[in-house]
């Protein structure tokens, strides 16, 4: 399995935001379970959900089946190239550490995305 690699690393007025790149996929359901409002609906941006899928194909977003649905789709777009291993998955994890304390705020399956979030979170705009 390929190493994680750290891809930013950028701090401002106090805080450091840094932006993981893993393969750890246990990892990642555990920070995809603690992610907040602004992150979840940053994912569901990145993932494109409302143009992937019509209205009533999508369940209920207060409803305990889509966390279940936003995982797959999360999922599936962290898929490697399955030609050369179909269970190989990267994602990229944004973690804040503010005074001295740090947390694990968004996960995602593209690089762009992760980066947009780390600069909201640099720009305060999160």
């Amino acid at each position: 399995m390929p190493k994680q690699e750290t891809f930013l690393e950028e701090s401002a007025d106090g805080v450091a935001v840094e932006v993981l790149k893993t393969y750890d996929r246990s990892y990642a359901r555990e920070v995809f379970g603690s992610i907040g409002d602004d992150a979840r609906k940053a994912l569901e941006a990145a993932l494109d959900i409302g143009a992937n899928y019509e209205p009533a194909d999508i369940p209920d977003p207060n409803g305990a089946e889509y966390d279940d649905f936003l995982w797959e789709e999360l999922l599936e777009a962290a898929r490697e190239d399955v030609r050369q291993d179909p269970n190989l998955y990267s994602f990229f994890v944004v973690s804040e550490t503010r005074a001295g304390k740090t947390a694990d705020l968004y996960v995602s399956p593209d690089w762009p995305s992760a980066e947009a979030f780390a600069k909201k979170l640099l720009a305060r705009k999160i």
